[in-house]
């Protein structure tokens, strides 16, 4: 039996690799995406059953990407799980406008990784 697929973005090491790995020990197949404007078309291409992204981006606009996910009917169905920063509470805001499922800090969404997933992937 093939393992759900999520798409994972992040940035930060911490805490992007214990996601990995937590995420792994959990049975998702996970494919990593480097960059927010890939998000759209790894989503595509992919068809996860999840995408979690970290709001807490260098490299590009991570709500616009949201957004652009949910402006397709191909992927519009995605639930998407965005985390950030205790210092940066304002991306929850954005990320909500842009049509994020589920926002969360990453220190929960690492201490209750189970919790958080199951509620995002309810709440669509």
């Amino acid at each position: 039996m093939d393992k759900p697929r999520l798409i994972l973005f992040y940035e930060r090491l911490m805490p992007g690799t214990q996601l990995v790995n937590r995420l792994q020990d959990l049975g998702y197949q996970v494919q990593i995406v480097s960059a927010p404007e890939e998000l759209h078309a790894a989503t595509v291409a992919w068809k996860p059953l999840l995408l979690v992204a970290d709001l807490e981006s260098t490299r590009g606009d991570v709500c616009m990407a949201i957004s652009r996910i949910r402006a397709d009917s191909a992927t519009s169905h995605v639930p998407v799980l965005a985390f950030h920063g205790a210092q940066r509470p304002e991306l929850a805001r954005q990320a909500q406008e842009a049509g994020a499922t589920l926002v969360v800090q990453d220190a929960a969404l690492v201490n209750y990784l189970s919790q958080v997933l199951n509620r995002a992937l309810e709440l669509d």
